[in-house]
């Protein structure tokens, strides 16, 4: 019998006083309940109460006992309601990681309205395009694009995307357009360096099998903004995320190239630890960023 039993026992016999009242609520015989509470007694070692037929009273140690089980037994009630309503409302602290500029531009921006809409929530944010151990830092959630995924975390597919080759107009007349894998040799690519956190080679698929292709240029970088400006400046071609270029995509500004070796999915995902219950802060606050890039032009409104 356990103890968290016998003091519920304890509490509403002595709250009835008498054990066939409380009996009769708990749909039990009085001979049981009065075998919780000398349980009870017996585990203390104290006599709490003095029972007859026809009365009940509590002694002095059981006066005390009983002051303390109420207040146990209602703190233990308020943990249990705070934690079921942390399943239906978002409260508590969300610490998010997301790539750097994809951070910046499509899920920092979005914070505000949320916490607004959650005012007991309240979010922190590492942007960085270092892949972050979620459980070993502390993390609830990761926003990434592409890769794959540790089969120990959950991943929730935001929005589509995929990696492609890009330059400008501009590029392309003064250079030619590139038709295969092979042809990148003889293009100014501009990559990440190894300070970047990344190998320094584009990944595509050649029959459905996986290529890496070792770019090189005359510029490098470890920020992938930067990148994507100077190949909106014609300095060369980049291997960027549609999210990143989808306007431009749709303006003329950048044209994609070699589109039949990209990878079919480079999708933006959020990645959580797997967990049985999944906090509502955590689960509200993906589904605010699924139902926001949802939203018809959303990629198209801003460069």
């Amino acid at each position: 019998m356990d103890k968290l039993t016998q003091i519920e026992a304890f509490v509403d016999v002595a709250e009835k006083g008498s054990l066939a009242r409380a009996a009769l609520e708990q749909a039990i015989t009085p001979v049981m309940l009065g075998r919780r509470i000398d349980a009870l007694e017996k585990r203390l070692g104290v006599k709490l109460m003095h029972r007859t037929t026809r009365h009940l009273t509590l002694t002095e140690q059981g006066m005390v006992y009983l002051d303390h089980c109420r207040k146990l037994l209602s703190d233990l009630s308020y943990a249990d309601k705070l934690i079921s309503e942390g399943r239906h409302k978002a409260t508590g602290h969300l610490i998010v990681s997301a790539p750097a500029a994809y951070g910046r531009k499509h899920v920092a921006p979005h914070a505000p309205a949320f916490v607004k809409a959650n005012p007991e929530v309240q979010i922190s944010f590492n942007l960085t395009d270092r892949v972050v151990d979620l459980v070993r830092e502390g993390y609830d959630l990761s926003i990434r694009i592409g890769g794959n995924i540790d089969p120990s975390f959950v991943a929730v597919k935001l929005a589509s995307n995929r990696r492609v080759v890009c330059g400008t107009p501009d590029y392309f007349v003064r250079n030619g357009i590139p038709r295969t894998l092979d042809d990148l040799a003889q293009h100014n690519c501009l990559s990440f360096n190894l300070q970047g956190g990344q190998q320094r080679g584009w990944y595509f698929q050649d029959n459905g099998k996986p290529v890496i292709v070792k770019a090189a240029g005359n510029l490098d970088c470890n920020d992938g903004e930067l990148l994507h400006h100077w190949a909106s400046e014609g300095l060369g071609l980049a291997w960027r995320s549609t999210w990143e270029i989808q306007a431009q995509l749709a303006s003329g500004e950048l044209i994609t190239v070699l589109d039949e070796y990209a990878l079919p999915q480079y999708d933006i995902m959020a990645v959580y630890p797997q967990q049985r219950h999944l906090p509502a802060k955590t689960r509200f606050f993906i589904d605010a960023l699924k139902a926001i890039y949802a939203q018809p032009g959303y990629w198209l409104q801003s460069k």
